[in-house]
């Protein structure tokens, strides 16, 4: 949602009409210019509702960002910066204009939106870049649109036993086993750890165990017990059907931005009306 900007720029500019008010330039002649940038509303998948009290979010549907700058470029090839795996954040902190609200404290689906809509601003909604065919595992460039998006508030998941807690946690039954477990949604700061976490095992060349991990930070307790050991006790012996349960149940309270798209496959004719948008690096660093 953009917001109107005419007043913060001295007036909107209107095509054709070069008079010193619309271009910015100084009245008085001598002065230098001065310019504002556009910002917007952004619409918060998770509408607030799930954000602590005392959180800059709790209870707002919508959070307001500038658009990206050439300073913002900056940020996005910093050498150091991209080393650190902190260029994004570090981006998303520059553009929220509340600077009480820290990328780290937002949920994963928010973030995402924001990421989103500060993409669009800054290179376009099309976004190019190559994919594999599910089916034929071939390469292929593919066209996306970014503004063909739907926001899912996590608010259907009604062909599960679930239930929401007063501290913004959802009890979730494992048909199985048959426990309570609870969980809560992650964070920017959840992600960045389990992001680590992948890239360590990956260089010290351990075994990759990416669902357990997500289930270890996700589960906060189980049948009411919080200790580290039952919930790794949990982890370690959940059966598969329960695993599959419990992500199915995760991604229905999850708030999220959709991107999903429809694909047909130019080497093998596979269709899809659902492929998922992937995060490459072109998103942030477009060829063109």
């Amino acid at each position: 949602m953009a917001r109107n900007n005419s007043e913060r720029m001295g007036g909107a500019h209107k095509k054709g009409n070069n008079s010193p008010a619309a271009t910015g330039v100084d009245m008085a002649g001598d002065g230098p210019l001065n310019f504002s940038t556009p910002t917007e509303f952004v619409e918060l998948p998770s509408e607030g509702k799930l954000y602590a009290e005392g959180h800059p979010l709790c209870g707002q549907p919508h959070i307001e960002i500038r658009h990206m700058t050439a300073k913002d470029e900056d940020i996005l090839s910093s050498r150091s910066l991209l080393k650190q795996g902190i260029a994004i954040d570090r981006l998303l902190q520059n553009i929220i204009l509340n600077k009480k609200v820290t990328p780290a404290s937002l949920y994963v689906g928010d973030k995402n939106a924001i990421l989103v809509a500060a993409r669009i601003s800054g290179y376009g909604a099309e976004y190019r870049t190559q994919i594999v065919c599910p089916s034929c595992i071939s390469h292929q460039e593919v066209e996306f649109d970014l503004e063909a998006q739907t926001i899912y508030h996590g608010d259907d998941y009604e062909d599960y036993d679930i239930s929401e807690s007063l501290d913004g946690t959802f009890i979730i039954p494992l048909p199985a086993m048959g426990v309570n477990v609870e969980v809560r949604l992650l964070t920017g700061k959840e992600e960045q750890y389990l992001l680590k976490l992948a890239e360590n095992k990956k260089k010290k060349k351990l075994p990759e165990s990416t669902a357990t991990d997500h289930f270890r930070i996700m589960i906060v307790s189980v049948n009411g017990k919080t200790d580290s050991k039952s919930i790794s006790s949990l982890v370690e012996n959940m059966p598969a059907r329960d695993a599959r349960y419990l992500r199915g149940a995760y991604e229905r309270v999850c708030p999220t931005i959709d991107l999903k798209q429809s694909f047909t496959c130019g080497m093998c004719g596979f269709e899809t009306e659902a492929l998922e948008v992937p995060f490459t690096t072109d998103f942030f660093w477009p060829k063109r």
